[in-house]
């Protein structure tokens, strides 16, 4: 007898099931709806390790793998697994069961596979119900690695939820584009570990409405191993608490928002990019230091949301660095996915100082509004931008609307020029050159090149025999990365951000980027 068969016919006597072998697929639906709830509930409870639970579920994804009858009943399987396990944590959280139980379950359970003996059984939802007394099989050791949602011999899949139409559609194409030049860079050499990488894209329209239904498709009827390269920020507090339940990676999301920034960090979401709060300070510090612009002159311009929030928090925290008071910054508003920028056009015109700088976290149409409208009224604003904006975008706007609106617009960012030479930047123009002839080199889908290819030495680091779990601890360890950015990136179990490095840099009268100096 196999000894994964082994395993599920010992969880299956668990259950007191033993009359029904001959039907597996029944079998298994009964143990799933009893050691879901277990694993869901154990999860949920701080003082039980991640360990324990991680080591069952990774056996019963394997008789999953191995027994179900075929590909259909196996997906139905696993899904049906996911809820369950849902299901249990909603059970501790809403104070059903309690973590003492679910502990003295969960070591049944563990000793049940380990040897011959007779623990209670696993209860179905309640994780209180004990099972009849039966012979245990004794379990072998499981060599083999389990099976991993996505995963293949062959390929790898991901999903990107993201701006596909819309005004921010641009954000979420150039976005998807990068990730599939490098992916399409590392396929054409082997891929990793011999999978190639694939990305499949679904449009949630900047709408967090639509975020649920879009995480939904990846993960049920794509059946994705990770995300990577969600935009936005409204729709990121929307995915991520779906990914978490389902314990699936969440990996350089376009947002520099705190909801993908959490002290301690979610064990499942990491990003690549600097914080808006960071670039936000960033631009502040460059305004005061280096244009000798007053802080009483400096006003923020943003989305009415997460998005403007977090940029607005890193303005205000480079006044409290400076000892300067944060009460009196001018904050003005657009409502998100409008261009309806007259309230703010209006409060900025009504103020007795006058405004010299604004710092802007809007989407490029909108920050191309306001700067249209307000160019004329105040000749000599100093505008900046965090790089949520879309910078290419952002120039192309203003480029068609003539010299004198793009000329001097700041955009902090987190990747290096793309008209520069450093070596990450020559192999993103060479690759996209290569696949998307004909596209121009975009900021956005350099951060894409970057992120995926961060991505994938993490995945390379974790060995061929992956899974989730495998990938965030190698993640976790994985120190001084190099990938010619000039500057190296950084993981730790305390540190899910892999760049804390800012670039500065203005558009000039013809609409391209040119280096500046922050500071």
């Amino acid at each position: 007898m196999k000894p994964r068969l082994m395993i599920f016919l010992s969880i299956a006597l668990l259950a007191g099931n033993a009359e029904a072998a001959g039907d597996k697929t029944g079998l298994l639906r009964d143990v799933t709806g009893r050691v879901g709830p277990l694993l869901g509930s154990a999860s949920a409870c701080q003082s039980i390790a991640q360990s324990r639970i991680q080591a069952i579920t990774d056996k019963f994804t394997v008789v999953i793998r191995d027994t179900a009858p075929s590909d259909a009943e196996r997906n139905e399987l696993n899904q049906m697994f996911d809820r369950t396990v849902a299901d249990g944590r909603s059970a501790v959280a809403s104070g059903r069961v309690e973590c003492k139980a679910v502990d003295r379950q969960l070591a049944d359970l563990e000793k049940s596979i380990a040897g011959p003996s007779l623990p209670p059984a696993i209860g179905p939802s309640s994780v209180a119900a004990t099972a009849p007394t039966a012979p245990i099989v004794p379990v072998a050791p499981v060599a083999a690695a389990p099976t991993q949602r996505g995963v293949t011999d062959r390929e790898i899949r991901f999903g990107i939820a993201a701006a596909f139409s819309g005004s921010n559609k641009e954000t979420g194409r150039q976005m998807k584009l990068g990730i599939e030049t490098a992916f399409n860079r590392i396929n054409d050499t082997g891929g990793v570990d011999g999978r190639m990488l694939r990305l499949t894209a679904v449009d949630d329209g900047n709408e967090p409405g639509r975020t649920g239904e879009a995480m939904k498709q990846l993960y049920e009827k794509e059946q994705v191993f990770g995300v990577i390269g969600n935009t936005g920020t409204p729709t990121a507090a929307v995915a991520v608490p779906y990914v978490l339940e389902r314990r699936m990676l969440f990996f350089g999301a376009f947002t520099g928002a705190n909801v993908v920034r959490h002290d301690p960090p979610d064990r499942y979401v990491f990003n690549y990019r600097p914080s808006y709060a960071e670039e936000a300070d960033a631009a502040v510090r460059y305004l005061m230091k280096m244009r000798r612009i007053s802080p009483k002159q400096i006003a923020v311009f943003g989305q009415q949301d997460a998005y403007g929030d977090a940029a607005f928090a890193g303005v205000a925290k480079a006044f409290r660095a400076l000892g300067l008071n944060d009460g009196d910054i001018l904050r003005l508003y657009y409502q998100r996915n409008t261009v309806d920028v007259d309230d703010a056009v209006n409060q900025l015109k009504a103020q007795r100082v006058p405004i010299k700088a604004v710092v802007m976290a809007t989407v490029y149409r909108a920050g191309a509004r306001f700067i249209e409208k307000t160019r004329d009224l105040f000749p000599g604003m100093i505008y900046t931008s965090v790089s949520g904006v879309g910078g290419s975008a952002l120039a192309n706007e203003l480029a068609l609307l003539g010299p004198r609106y793009a000329s001097g617009v700041i955009v902090t960012q987190v990747v290096p020029a793309v008209s520069g030479y450093s070596s990450a930047v020559l192999e993103f123009k060479n690759a996209l050159g290569k696949y998307f002839p004909g596209e121009a080199p975009d900021y956005v889908a350099l951060e894409g090149f970057v992120a995926a290819n961060v991505l994938a030495q993490g995945i390379k680091r974790a060995g061929p025999q992956f899974d989730t779990e495998k990938l965030v601890d190698a993640l976790e360890s994985m120190r001084d990365l190099d990938l010619g950015l000039g500057t190296t990136l950084n993981f730790g179990r305390a540190e899910h951000q892999a760049s804390h490095k800012i670039w500065g840099t203005a558009i000039d009268e013809t609409g391209k980027f040119q280096a500046i100096e922050l500071e």
